[in-house]
């Protein structure tokens, strides 16, 4: 018995360890439900997700959200989202609703929709930016017309079983619970309303229920080393080794070969690491009080370009940033005195979007920083980044011992002199 209770403290602790995010702490998904009216038998609430991750975004084809209902339960309309499927509402004889699935899935509507469809912060394809890069964007909203329902506070019954994708798997969302309404200001901000009942349901994000393997690596160059520190062989897996395309392959020319599938599979490029995305961190140039870092981000997949793309780095020297030249730069902050770590991302309509794998398929920037001559050094990989992740997905980094290392310089100004010695030595004697 003490077994089993032992293995299930083991998998909770594991379980809690893959959600929690040491870069950010905090960040999470929240969907708040406000009842704004009670209906003759349901009531009328307005859903709104919040996505408080700091550089974790949904991109496309978009988030998708499901629950079960606890009774008997129907949606007989809505704005600003829709279900995939209506379910069997044969014994509805007049007012059909919109859904009757015990367990209904919803998806954002797309943009250009007939304003009469349209609810505020919503119709963006389920597109939701990350709270770091952009506030205004990091939210999406629908209303929905629930009938079959409680008429009161004490007779709803809150949805159970939440699930989101985003758009693939990776979140864990946590039971409704009852929080104090909330409050509404009018438009002219002289009153304040607030929602009849309101209900929170929080999701956390884990890379370990989204994939077993990584989808990004990383690579290492410097100006002191001549050696290139490749990407780990396979980093994100060899699953794909069969159906990559090499980059000169007659595939490519094919109509619709960039089109995604509807399963999101991807084409990749061939390559050693077999990753659809790696960065590449090269150490450029060192100067008296400063020096300077160029980050590259190319894209091997075929089928996928990425809108809104984030970069987090994790570094000593950057609470020192001087400056980010091609891309936008943000310190993250998470333990308020250790400021080790920034997200950069791209440039509105100039580098926001990594195009698929190809010619154009990447984004890069240099970085330059100030010295800070107590911690400063080229040795022992310390030039190297500790932690990066792209799209809020940890990438694979070579092991220590490949890093481009600093050469010894002291044995080869030695080495000089003593060489000329021994060679005019060689040419006296013979």
């Amino acid at each position: 018995m003490s077994i089993v209770i032992s293995a299930w403290i083991f998998l909770a602790l594991c379980s809690f360890s893959a959600a929690f995010d040491p870069l950010d702490p905090t960040g999470n998904i929240t969907i708040r439900w406000d009842i704004m009216s009670w209906t003759a038998d349901g009531y009328v609430a307005s859903v709104t997700m919040n996505n408080f991750q700091m550089y974790r975004h949904i991109q496309a084809p978009g988030w998708t959200l499901g629950w079960t209902w606890a009774k008997k339960e129907v949606i007989w309309s809505m704005v600003g989202a829709q279900t995939t499927e209506q379910g069997d509402c044969s014994k509805f004889k007049a007012n059909v609703p919109h859904c009757c699935k015990k367990t209904p899935t919803v998806v954002d509507l797309l943009p250009g929709v007939p304003y009469n469809q349209q609810f505020s912060n919503c119709c963006k394809g389920g597109v939701v930016a990350s709270w770091g890069q952009d506030p205004s964007a990091a939210v999406s909203a629908f209303q929905v017309s629930v009938g079959l329902a409680g008429t009161s506070n004490r007779t709803v019954k809150l949805p159970k079983n939440f699930t989101l994708l985003g758009p693939g798997p990776g979140y864990t969302c946590g039971p409704a619970k009852v929080v104090p309404s909330t409050a509404f200001l009018t438009p002219d901000r002289r009153r304040k309303t607030q929602a009849l009942m309101t209900w929170n349901v929080t999701c956390t994000y884990s890379r370990f229920l989204a994939s077993k393997h990584p989808s990004c690596c990383v690579s290492f160059s410097s100006f002191y080393n001549e050696t290139i520190t490749a990407c780990p062989t396979c980093a994100c897996g060899c699953e794909n080794k069969n159906k990559c395309v090499k980059s000169d392959s007659k595939l490519l020319s094919v109509v619709g070969v960039n089109t995604p599938k509807k399963d999101n599979s991807p084409l990749l490029q061939c390559t050693r690491h077999m990753c659809p995305v790696r960065v590449h961190w090269h150490v450029k140039q060192n100067y008296k009080d400063y020096w300077r870092a160029k980050v590259a981000v190319t894209n091997f997949n075929y089928r996928m370009n990425y809108t809104q793309w984030t970069l987090v780095v994790q570094h000593p020297n950057l609470n020192n940033v001087t400056q980010v030249f091609s891309f936008n730069y943000k310190p993250l902050v998470p333990y308020g005195s250790i400021n080790d770590t920034g997200m950069f991302y791209g440039m509105k309509f100039f580098n926001d979007l990594l195009m698929e794998a190809g010619p154009t398929g990447n984004v890069q920037s240099e970085v330059l920083l100030q010295k800070d001559q107590n911690t400063f050094t080229f040795k022992q990989g310390w030039a190297f980044p500790r932690k990066v992740y792209f799209n809020g997905e940890e990438c694979m980094l070579p092991p220590p011992e490949a890093y481009p290392f600093l050469p010894n310089t002291a044995r080869k100004i030695l080495a000089g002199p003593l060489t000329l010695l021994v060679s005019l030595i060689m040419f006296i004697l013979f």
